[in-house]
């Protein structure tokens, strides 16, 4: 029994239902607010350490808020894409396990804020394809609403953009990104390395086998 399990046998009817719409709901009040009202509103809700320490305990929470985009269409694109692959996460967990990946996620943001002064929501909202990916590796979905490509290969694709931005980032941003990804290290770090370590075998088999046919 992993840990996971241990914790959902014990704390399982804690999950938050519907946590995927909450968020869109909420991002897409803050999206409206920002061009309609006080496009300043951001900075209130942002997860910054030096507010935090001021006592604005209201900011661990509502960064989680903020939409990842100002412009009207990369918004809706973004909301739509995180509404699809929360709620299909949401449906094949459970809200406990999906609730705990998340918080999971937001315990790193709000750690990396306090270490480096602040963190977004994107790297940890970019963890949840990845985990999507994992989970339905074959479900085709369409690039650009027209090309048809499977999800793990959007998932390479995108581990490899993270990687990229850990590699050309300074220390802060390597430590957002790093700790914006804890729930899918929990989660998924123990099959990524006896995949790994499988491939390895497979490796070192195949270069034996070839050369004792030598």
């Amino acid at each position: 029994m992993s840990w996971v399990d241990k914790l959902e046998r014990r704390y399982g009817r804690y999950g938050i239902p519907n946590l995927t719409s909450i968020l869109v709901v909420c991002q897409a009040a803050v999206w409206a607010v920002i061009w309609f009202v006080n496009q300043n509103v951001w900075k209130l809700l942002m997860l910054n350490r030096s507010m935090l320490l001021r006592g604005q305990l209201w900011r661990l929470v509502t960064f989680l808020a903020l939409p990842t985009s100002t412009d009207a269409f990369s918004f809706l694109l973004g909301a739509y894409f995180l509404w699809f692959i929360g709620s299909a996460l949401e449906q094949h967990w459970g809200d406990f396990r999906y609730t705990l990946y998340l918080l999971l996620g937001t315990a790193g943001c709000i750690l990396a804020a306090l270490i480096t002064g602040g963190c977004g929501n994107g790297y940890l909202y970019a963890s949840l394809f990845l985990a999507f990916a994992m989970r339905f590796p074959e479900q085709q979905l369409l690039l650009f609403f027209v090309l048809p490509i499977k999800a793990k290969w959007l998932g390479a694709a995108d581990g490899v953009l993270l990687a990229l931005a850990l590699i050309t980032s300074g220390w802060a941003g390597r430590v957002q990104i790093l700790l914006s990804l804890l729930g899918f290290v929990l989660f998924f770090g123990g099959d990524l390395l006896r995949d790994l370590r499988a491939r390895y075998r497979r490796a070192q088999w195949r270069r034996q086998n070839r050369n004792n046919w030598r």
